[in-house]
């Protein structure tokens, strides 16, 4: 059976559609609610869902997602129980699931264990933020992790002759950063992306997708001339922490236009 996000691509390549990729953290603001929120964006036309793992120490992610995996952890939520949401989606949805994770719960978790038990409760990719692929080949324990697609994140500031070499041994999508620092919506994303896309598509077929500081269907259109996808995650999330209540609605209505404005 093809991976799901290769699928997709193959799909939307085809209509000559761009992606929308959405982020949220799972469990945020609580189980039943983040269950609610990613098929809210599933039947919304989201096209990939990035779904943070709760982490103590989310050193790369800026305030609006770290209160997201501490609202997330104070309400039950573990590496486990993501596994479970993704189950419980699966019941349902077949859009694809990108982990978006951190190093430690995934080794602490058994690094080829977390690989096959998310493959088998229907994730389909993994980005590890803290684990160059460089790094991996280098630990026996880090080189087996059969079953997802790993994404490669690539920045404004990484050298030319390292962006060819994340960009040929690259997976599902490239997510390349439209400007350095930690997640949020802040700042907005760099006048340089096509620029940037072109450099990496130079070496490679794989699609790319653009995300940091995404946070309007302008912003979005815009991007998506350049770029094979759009990425908006804290944005998305700070709908949650707006309205805990009726959070799956919030979402909804905030990235309907996004998603529009990404495939027109």
């Amino acid at each position: 059976m093809p991976n799901r996000i290769d699928s997709t691509f193959i799909r939307l390549r085809e209509n000559h559609q761009k992606a929308f990729v959405a982020y949220v953290a799972a469990g945020d603001p609580n189980f039943e609610s983040s269950l609610e929120i990613i098929k809210a964006l599933a039947d919304t036309g989201a096209d990939i869902i990035e779904l943070g793992l709760p982490f103590s120490d989310p050193l790369a992610d800026g305030i609006v997602n770290q209160m997201a995996a501490e609202r997330a952890i104070k309400a039950g939520m573990t590496t486990i129980r993501s596994l479970e949401l993704i189950r419980r989606f699966r019941e349902s949805h077949e859009t694809p699931i990108v982990l978006f994770t951190y190093l430690n719960p995934v080794f602490t978790y058994g690094f080829e264990a977390f690989h096959h038990d998310a493959a088998a409760a229907g994730a389909d990719g993994i980005l590890l933020l803290d684990l160059p692929p460089d790094e991996a080949a280098l630990n026996k324990d880090l080189a087996v992790g059969a079953g997802l697609k790993h994404i490669r994140l690539i920045a404004p500031t990484t050298p030319p002759e390292r962006v060819k070499i994340l960009a040929q041994s690259s997976e599902g999508f490239i997510y390349m950063l439209s400007r350095t620092g930690v997640t949020g919506a802040h700042g907005g994303p760099s006048a340089n992306i096509a620029a940037q896309v072109e450099a990496i598509r130079s070496h490679t077929q794989t699609p790319i997708c653009v995300g940091f500081g995404i946070s309007t269907p302008e912003q979005a259109a815009d991007v998506a001339k350049s770029a094979d996808g759009v990425i908006v995650g804290s944005a998305i999330v700070k709908q949650v922490e707006l309205h805990p209540d009726h959070a799956a609605e919030a979402v909804r209505n905030f990235a309907a236009p996004l998603i529009a404005a990404t495939k027109a």
